[in-house]
């Protein structure tokens, strides 16, 4: 399920980690906004769609990706 906005690797590489950052925080949400550089609801549109996938994922629904080395971090296209 893909969020109605583009992310950046780093945005979400940066979402994610706020997310464990601002767990328990009841402005967690504005606060992972600012950090990635969106809007407070395609944030909160993004982790709807994180929770879904997860919940997919765990259901058995969607396999697991099957990253080779490099393409985790968007780099399956570099060649050395």
């Amino acid at each position: 399920m893909a969020s109605s906005s583009n992310w950046t690797w780093e945005q979400n590489k940066l979402f994610e980690n706020s997310l464990v950052t601002y767990n328990d925080d009841p402005d967690r949400f504005q606060k992972i906004a600012k950090i990635v550089g969106k809007s407070v609801e395609e944030v909160k549109v993004h982790y709807q769609n994180l929770v879904h996938d997860v919940n997919a994922i765990e259901a058995g629904k969607i396999p697991l990706p099957n990253y080779k080395t490099g393409e985790a971090k968007g780099q399956q296209n570099k060649k050395k």
